[in-house]
């Protein structure tokens, strides 16, 4: 054959179309590497709901322990699995009072003394005298209305205390409960029980 007409030849193959239903092989690479990429970034780095349901609920068991550890060795105080009142009922009970709510908190307790309090350690937040009143039925809480009634079953058994006073702001979800003597405030410690807030 003629060298011209081979160079014909070759130029018309050069020249023809690539159908249009046939892509390149590494177009085909391309697309293949995207969707491993966004299988790995959807199932490994962001799992499923279901899977990620069950991370959640694992971290919040974690937590949990977390806390009951800390509460084990909150101040080198260790907390009984299961608290029995240490302190005896001088009020009457009051079986007709409702119950709005109830919830689990951390306790302290705290004396009328400068160092715990300000300058006027007797006088609540809300203007009342302890150190008048004389009675142990007064409890700071800051996520209570002043006046909010509560009972602590588990300690304290029916006696109901009266939310008179504010603690820290850091202390959004603790009681601090208010004794006569510093060697009860020391005694009592650290603990963790349900309260019983009761209906006004």
């Amino acid at each position: 054959m003629d060298y011209n007409i081979l160079l014909i030849l070759n130029r018309m193959n050069q020249n023809k179309e690539v159908p249009n239903n046939i892509i390149s092989l590494r177009l085909a690479r391309k697309i293949i590497a995207v969707l491993l990429f966004v299988l790995f970034f959807d199932f490994v780095l962001f799992p499923a709901p279901a899977m990620a349901k069950e991370y959640n609920n694992a971290q919040k068991k974690i937590e949990k322990i977390k806390l009951n550890k800390q509460l084990n060795n909150f101040d080198g105080i260790k907390l009984n699995n299961k608290i029995k009142p240490i302190f005896k009922n001088n009020f009457p009970e009051s079986k007709d009072l409702k119950i709005a709510r109830t919830a689990n908190y951390l306790m302290t307790a705290y004396n009328s003394e400068v160092a715990q309090c300000d300058d006027s350690p007797c006088i609540t937040a809300n203007g009342f005298n302890v150190c008048e009143h004389g009675k142990e039925d007064t409890i700071a809480a800051n996520f209570l209305a002043f006046g909010t009634k509560v009972r602590i079953p588990e300690i304290f058994g029916d006696k109901i205390f009266i939310v008179r006073d504010r603690m820290s702001k850091k202390y959004n979800n603790r009681i601090d409960i208010w004794m006569l003597k510093k060697n009860d405030a020391k005694q009592f410690g650290v603990k963790y029980a349900r309260i019983e807030i009761l209906e006004p």
